[in-house]
């Protein structure tokens, strides 16, 4: 693990999470203005799956996936998903990096706080699991499972419970580098 955390350390440079950050926000802007959007459309009253942070039930599944109806779980299937398998890859990279670039200005290199810094990488598993699940529902639809349903929805639980703890350690992350910015200044 050590030797991970030392590999992110020489990689999190302003340049190398600039250019991450940049490319990770180009896709989730696609997913936000236009994939979403268009899978949503077809069900406006129902977020989708990957909007619903608190998990969903078996009938609130087959509610969505029955008012989706064929053409919008086509879309989610080759639309909104195939960017949802990108995004969780770039997301646990580039935060992963930002918190330890974030960790470095303000920890010894050898603080077991950059631990911390694989929660993103959590959350991006946690969501391709998700993702995994979602296809098998809307594959199997109107066959769903509710096994298959509990598991998608603790995934998705789980993810968005990473991802909020991800924004937690980034705000800390900024507090403690102005602390020590206002800090260095008073002296």
């Amino acid at each position: 693990m050590e030797v991970l955390i030392s590999f992110m350390q020489r990689c999190s440079t302003g340049k190398v999470i600039t250019f991450l950050f940049v490319l990770t926000m180009a896709v989730y802007l696609t997913m936000l203005s236009y994939s979403i959007p268009a899978v949503t459309a077809f069900a406006p009253q129902l977020p989708i799956f990957d909007l619903s942070p608190f998990g969903y039930s078996f009938d609130y599944a087959s509610e969505l996936l029955d008012t989706l109806g064929v053409e919008g779980r086509n879309l989610y299937l080759s639309t909104q998903l195939p960017l949802d398998f990108i995004y969780p890859g770039l997301f646990s990279i580039t935060y992963s990096l930002l918190l330890v670039w974030l960790f470095g200005k303000t920890f010894n290199e050898n603080s077991k706080i950059y631990y911390l810094a694989f929660v993103p990488v959590l959350a991006g598993i946690f969501d391709y699991v998700e993702n995994v699940f979602i296809i098998k529902m809307i594959n199997s639809f109107p066959d769903l499972q509710i096994t298959t349903v509990k598991v998608a929805s603790l995934f998705t639980i789980l993810k968005s419970s990473f991802t909020m703890i991800f924004f937690v350690l980034l705000i800390v992350g900024f507090v403690l580098l102005l602390k020590q910015k206002v800090l260095s200044i008073r002296k």
